[in-house]
């Protein structure tokens, strides 16, 4: 329990720059959706650059980020040599990677359809290959057990980068208008979604420079047998990071090839990702519990009872997405108004979006036995067939059915890869998870969305107070059966009253 309690502790710390970093970027999607209408297709660049960021990121970390806590874990090595090699390692291929888009950024532009915007590859080629060497030192904050310090870094990129938007897109319009000197000489109105880019770009800067104890005060080391076990170690885990990223953004990378109307692509892309931000508590919060959990554990590997603490850990994990589910579905009357009206038509896919967030949250719960045995190449196995799946299904349906289909695609793909891993790794390194108690918690969740889907109400106040009713049933059976209120400090002061 003490295990857990600490879990616990560092994923409420960790999810200080992850739910509210990401809320506070929340900012950022009215911001876009308002100066950027879906017709304009501006926030289906944005889309799909970010996706394809992401993607990147996964490749030029290559394992390695999983790599560093595997080994500076190990009694037998130095975690500072750890540290320094695993520092150079992504340093040098984060520079190759820099000085290959800038030689080939034209070509590299035209066949992303960015022909006519080749700063917009650069300006992101630059930032990838920044965050991924971040990586590392931010890895090393979790490894040193300072979450604070983590979300400290965190936020020193987020709120700049809010700032900075906010000025490009709504104060040098203004100001472009009332005062155009002061703005005339640098500002461009028709640059429009290139400046969300520029604010990338300087924020980056800014949070490398203040890595600065991070990267400096001990003596680089470059172990080449080490290098060569982290990168044996790492490989697999490269190949099941691409499977598993293209999971989640490969449709809104190959979405304009499947259209040969570029425009009504991203017309549809944009609508499609602003309805998805809608759906990203769920990721916010499997990305906080991501943070905490990894070094979890490999710290409790070998401790006595680790495969209890592995089954209540999923436990909870499900029940806190399953509410999380349920409170974006149930007032998305309310979380409607994150992104302007023109894009109100994509909403209808929020409630897949979030289903697929689960089912990649439970995948990662359960992607652990392989890494824990060394059996890291089951992960590329699963996340290689779900990626298929998903490239498959997307082809074929999504000139047909548009962005709906990208959703679909995603639900069952995270439906077949966390289906292999349960069954494969109850083989291999099995785990007493309480399915019988998830497996109420999954099915009240279903009946309880049934009826709000059922019972039609046209008052919107009406409608909400029926929900937050429905709402309140699944909490207080939450609290009956798993979180007594006897056992909570202050709350069963009053309880036993």
């Amino acid at each position: 329990m003490a295990g857990l309690k600490s879990l616990a502790k560092d994923t409420a710390i960790y999810g200080v720059s992850s739910i509210v970093g990401r809320f506070l970027n929340y900012l950022l999607v009215p911001l876009y959706t308002a100066k950027l209408s879906a017709a304009s297709g501006g926030y289906g660049v944005i889309t799909n650059m970010y996706s394809i960021t992401a993607l990147l990121l996964v490749i030029l970390t290559y394992g390695m980020e999983t790599g560093f806590f595997r080994f500076v874990n190990k009694k037998n090595e130095d975690p500072t040599i750890v540290y320094s090699t695993t520092l150079i390692s992504v340093g040098v291929s984060s520079l190759l990677f820099i000085l290959l888009c800038f030689v080939s950024l034209q070509p590299i532009s035209t066949f992303l359809g960015y022909e006519n915007n080749p700063d917009f590859v650069a300006m992101m080629a630059i930032v990838v290959a920044l965050d991924s060497f971040q990586c590392i030192p931010f890895a090393y904050l979790r490894y040193k057990k300072r979450p604070i310090k983590f979300a400290a870094m965190k936020f020193l990129f987020i709120i700049p980068n809010i700032l900075l938007n906010i000025f490009f897109f709504v104060c040098c319009p203004w100001l472009l208008v009332h005062f155009p000197a002061s703005v005339s000489w640098f500002y461009n109105p028709s640059y429009g979604v290139g400046y969300a880019f520029v604010a990338n770009v300087i924020c980056t800067v800014i949070q490398q420079f203040a890595f600065y104890r991070e990267l400096t005060g001990f003596k680089y080391k470059f172990k080449k047998s080490l290098w060569k076990e982290m990168m044996i170690y790492s490989f697999p885990i490269l190949i099941l990071g691409i499977a598993g990223i293209l999971n989640q953004v490969v449709d809104k990378i190959i979405f304009p090839f499947l259209f040969t109307d570029q425009n009504e692509a991203r017309v549809q892309l944009g609508i499609y990702g602003a309805a998805s931000k809608v759906a990203m508590v769920m990721t916010m919060f499997t990305q906080a519990f991501r943070y905490a959990y990894e070094p979890f554990v490999f710290g409790k590997n070998k401790e006595e009872g680790s495969k209890k603490l592995y089954a209540d850990a999923m436990k909870y994990f499900i029940i806190v997405s399953l509410i999380a589910y349920l409170g974006v579905m149930f007032y998305l009357d309310i979380f409607r108004y994150i992104i302007d009206k023109s894009y109100w038509d994509g909403l209808d896919c929020v409630s897949i979006v979030m289903l697929a967030a689960i089912l990649n949250g439970i995948y990662f719960n359960l992607s652990f036995w392989y890494k824990l045995i060394d059996k890291t190449i089951w992960g590329a196995y699963f996340s290689g067939i779900g990626c298929f799946l998903i490239i498959i299904l997307n082809v074929i349906f999504v000139p047909h059915y548009g962005y709906m289909a990208c959703a679909w695609a995603s639900l069952i793909g995270y439906a077949i890869v966390t289906i292999l891993s349960y069954v494969v790794g109850q083989k291999k390194y099995p785990i007493n998870y309480d399915m019988v108690r998830i497996g109420k918690y999954c099915l009240l969740t279903v009946v309880l969305y049934a009826i709000s889907e059922f019972v039609k109400i046209d008052n919107i106040l009406l409608r909400l107070c029926f929900k937050t009713i429905l709402f309140s049933i699944f909490i207080a059976y939450i609290i009956k059966k798993d979180f007594p209120l006897k056992q909570i400090p202050i709350i069963n002061r009053f309880v036993k009253k």
